[in-house]
């Protein structure tokens, strides 16, 4: 059963998409306007079945979760965020998947908790020392809501232009204009900036623990694989990746069953 609902995270409401049983995985969206954690996760969440408890928040500034009172989001917002809903829910123990910024948050979240965070799942992570901010990335964070913001910036996240849809198109456009107050505030120019405050340190990077997997496309213009994940397989002590050929920024999306099948196979480990 998937349940939505509102959880109060150090005096701050978050709002959660819940499904499933069992071993616990929280799922981080990336920092697109319009993005949700719904929105992100909730076919891959249905795919999984009911064998995991899926915890797929909306980060501060997206979604239905206000920036909290007196700040402005950023990685270590997100990050003590995420740990406290875990906290909030009673949860101990649990794996964490990351999208693009959620990747990064993924890992600072698994250099915070060694002893909660059991595996991290990185995709088409953000994070990596030095990477530079995309001209592709650049213009995501600055599209515009409304249908030909939400048309132009699907077009940058996927390979495949078959799945920029009319229907997804329109869905995009919906949740921009939802949400397009709280966002004006994430990321304004200059945006070199937060890609600096995303970026995790060699330190940080060091003490993670747990085993990572990172998957990506191979044709991702906005974290591309050669600024973005391949300088992670020197810094993390356990590690692999997996690069998904004709895929952009999004392999939930554009190689649904394949991701399905290497996140859960990688999650199977701890059972």
């Amino acid at each position: 059963m998937t349940t939505l609902r509102t959880i109060t995270v150090d005096g701050s409401p978050v709002h959660v998409l819940e499904s499933g049983t069992g071993p616990a995985v929280l799922m981080l969206h990336g920092s697109g306007p319009g993005t949700t954690g719904t929105g992100a996760w909730a076919t891959t969440a249905q795919a999984l079945g009911t064998s995991w408890h899926l915890v797929a928040p909306d980060q501060a500034g997206f979604g239905r979760t206000p920036v909290p009172a007196g700040s402005r989001g950023g990685l270590r917002l997100w990050t003590e965020q995420a740990a406290g809903l875990m906290d909030a829910l009673g949860i101990d123990q649990y794996a964490v998947a990351g999208h693009s910024m959620g990747g990064a948050v993924a890992l600072a979240l698994a250099a915070a908790r060694p002893q909660q965070v059991t595996r991290v799942v990185a995709v088409s992570t953000m994070g990596a020392p030095g990477a530079p901010l995309s001209a592709e990335l650049d213009a995501l964070w600055a599209a515009p809501a409304g249908t030909h913001g939400a048309r132009d910036m699907l077009s940058r996240l996927v390979f495949d232009q078959a799945l920029v849809t009319d229907s997804a198109v329109d869905a995009r456009a919906a949740a921009m204009r939802a949400g397009a107050a709280a966002y004006a505030s994430l990321f304004p120019p200059p945006r070199a900036r937060w890609v600096d405050e995303l970026t995790l340190s060699t330190q940080t990077l060091a003490a993670i623990r747990a085993p990572v997997l990172l998957v990506h496309g191979a044709e991702d213009k906005i974290t591309p694989l050669g600024t973005a994940t391949q300088p992670l397989l020197e810094q993390l002590a356990d590690v692999r990746l997996h690069v998904l050929g004709r895929c952009g920024h999004v392999p939930a999306i554009e190689h649904p069953y394949e991701f399905r099948q290497l996140l859960s196979c990688f999650l199977r480990q701890d059972r």
